[in-house]
């Protein structure tokens, strides 16, 4: 069960970011690119935590995200976006730990453990910081109003935070969840 929901948070959010990449919502061409990169880690990720019993998943895909988000790794490393790099180098870390495993087993987050222990509990603390970060963004700030422009006091609620502090903090969690399973 836990697979299915990753599956569907980051197809959601995958499909918001792709909205994002085309110009839906973002108009600077940077953000766009930005936007580009959040769709791809979590269309792969969605695509990474199927679980096994679903999709016979063949020896060398693996190998495929190795190199997928190996290249993104390296682009976003070169472009500077440093939670980009760390995330796609993340999902290498995961698709190598993925191929020590017998087959079958450790695809969707669910099996054997494998992994550095060390590296594994590095990328948790990050994500888990991450999350609670981008998550605290989410709870409204109170403005201060001039006296009497708000009904009963002059303090009232900032609009919502929009849907990419959402997107972020969930596509943080789901990170989380599939390097428990590592």
């Amino acid at each position: 069960m836990t697979g299915w929901l990753l599956v569907a948070l980051c197809a959601a959010a995958g499909a918001y970011c792709l909205v994002r990449s085309r110009g839906g919502t973002e108009r600077d061409p940077r953000l766009r690119g930005q936007a580009r990169g959040e769709a791809l880690m979590a269309l792969g990720m969605g695509a990474m935590a199927l679980p096994a019993s679903a999709v016979p998943v063949p020896g060398w895909s693996a190998w495929v995200w190795v190199a997928v988000f190996g290249a993104a790794g390296l682009w976003a490393a070169l472009a500077r976006h440093r939670h980009h790099a760390v995330g796609s180098f993340a999902m290498v870390y995961m698709a190598l730990v993925m191929t020590a495993l017998p087959a079958g087993v450790g695809h969707g987050g669910h099996g054997g453990a494998g992994g550095v222990p060390v590296l594994t509990g590095l990328l948790l603390a990050y994500y888990a910081v991450h999350a609670v970060a981008s998550g605290l963004r989410l709870i409204p700030a109170p403005a201060v109003l001039a006296a009497g422009s708000a009904p009963g006091g002059g303090v009232a609620a900032v609009p919502r935070p929009e849907l990419l502090s959402a997107c972020r903090t969930a596509m943080s969690m789901g990170m989380f969840t599939m390097l428990l399973a590592v």
